[in-house]
């Protein structure tokens, strides 16, 4: 295989659809303006979201080495750029539920797709876990990214336009250009192909069993947590500015980009730090680091004063530090994840990434609706400190998945892959 073009592909695909997930919160964020939806309501585009990639995934990840990576990347590519293309023509709320449906089944299909063949092109667990942070760190390039490109497109100071829906067409035509960098690079699936004596029904049945075992228990209920704490943050922060800081709508969608790049720098960062120091620490160590920093940026938030001259220079100071919190989620989970995944079997990586995208999803909605919920009925602030709960269950599961991860190394490779 090309290991260059192959990772330059997957690279732009998750640059891609790291604009279109985490846009959501912008979208929020619009569709309470232009369409007056109320919170509660518009949050729901987070669950359109998120629970197609938890049905998709549970359905298909066991059958997608059969169905091919390759095509289904493709597939993935071409109901995205057809969701895009109906925003800007048929503009609405339920359009944008309809692209955010799309978007969900097509990342379902795209996120196994990567992780196995991340799994292919890495050669050692060190390669593989550098790979996995590089690559979540250019996911967090494009939710950077998002925020500019929205905010641009948002320039306008009336609340109710529509200007930003022509961002759409720039996101359609990148997914033209990825759709045929895919079509023209060549994958290399051998090794993660299941026996052909097995048929799809046993595959299925065999992502189930490996749901039962401890180890993949408690990584998966981490990664579900992980996930609701980041949407939690990242889909209701635009509002956060916009409400409780008074930032103008773009320059709250264009200030929530420090928290993108806090996340990128970290994950950019996490695979070099890794290589060199054991996970364990630094996961612990990152998790404390979260909930000090919502305890120092919270209080700052506080009694704010509607300025219409506001700038960068004059944005309360909370603006800046609560962002800060991305630094230290951005290592956790592909950590995690590439522990889990270089204990397995490389033709287990695709129903154990199945397992993972459900549970993300799960963790998102979840999130989303929770701190939706309380930042309608009660107030931002105090939506946010709720996340220091799942951030202390987050410390509990990586202690009980480090202990797993050394019964499954104890046990041998034989013995944890029978066990699955």
């Amino acid at each position: 295989m090309n290991k260059r073009r192959i990772l330059l592909a997957l690279f732009l695909i998750y640059f891609m659809f790291a604009i279109l997930l985490n846009s959501v919160g912008t979208v929020i964020l619009q569709v309470v303006n232009n369409y007056g939806v109320d919170k509660s309501s518009a949050s729901v585009l987070e669950g359109f979201k998120d629970l197609p990639i938890a049905i998709v995934s549970f359905l298909v990840a066991s059958m997608l080495p059969r169905f091919g990576y390759k095509r289904a990347m493709l597939v993935a590519l071409a109901i995205v750029a057809c969701a895009t293309l109906a925003m800007p023509l048929f503009p609405g709320f339920g359009t944008a539920k309809l692209l955010f449906l799309c978007t969900g089944v097509a990342f379902a299909l795209v996120k196994v797709s990567v992780y196995t063949t991340v799994g292919l092109v890495a050669q050692d667990r060190k390669q593989h876990a550098g790979i996995m942070n590089t690559l979540e760190g250019f996911f967090m390039i494009g939710v950077l990214s998002a925020y500019w490109i929205f905010g641009y497109f948002m320039g306008s100071n009336d609340p109710t336009s529509n200007a930003w829906l022509d961002v759409y067409w720039l996101l359609s035509a990148l997914c033209a250009l990825t759709f045929v960098l895919v079509l023209f690079t060549r994958f290399d699936e051998s090794e993660a192909a299941p026996a052909a004596s097995r048929g799809p029904a046993q595959d299925f049945l065999d992502m189930l069993r490996l749901f039962m075992r401890p180890l993949v228990c408690v990584f998966v209920l981490t990664a579900f947590l992980y996930v609701l704490i980041e949407q939690s943050v990242g889909t209701w922060l635009p509002t956060f500015n916009n409400e409780i800081l008074k930032l103008p709508a773009a320059m709250s969608v264009q200030v929530t980009s420090i928290f993108a790049f806090c996340l990128a720098v970290g994950r950019l960062s996490a695979g070099y730090i890794m290589r060199r120091l054991d996970w364990f620490p630094v996961m612990v160590g990152c998790v404390l680091a979260m909930g000090a920093t919502i305890l120092l940026a919270l209080p700052l938030s506080h009694g704010v004063a509607h300025d219409p001259q506001v700038s960068w220079t004059s944005a309360p100071l909370a603006a800046f530090v609560f962002p800060l919190i991305g630094l230290f989620m951005a290592p956790i989970y592909p950590g995690i994840n590439s522990v889990m995944l270089s204990s397995l079997p490389r033709r287990q990586h695709a129903p154990m990434t199945g397992l993972l995208v459900i549970f993300s999803a799960l963790g998102g909605t979840t999130g989303s609706l929770i701190t939706g919920y309380v930042f309608g009925r009660f107030s931002g602030q105090f939506a946010f400190y709720l996340t220091l709960v799942p951030i202390a269950l987050v410390l509990v599961g990586l202690f009980y998945f480090r202990r797993q991860v050394e019964r499954s190394a104890g046990a041998g490779p034989a013995q944890a892959a029978s066990a699955a």
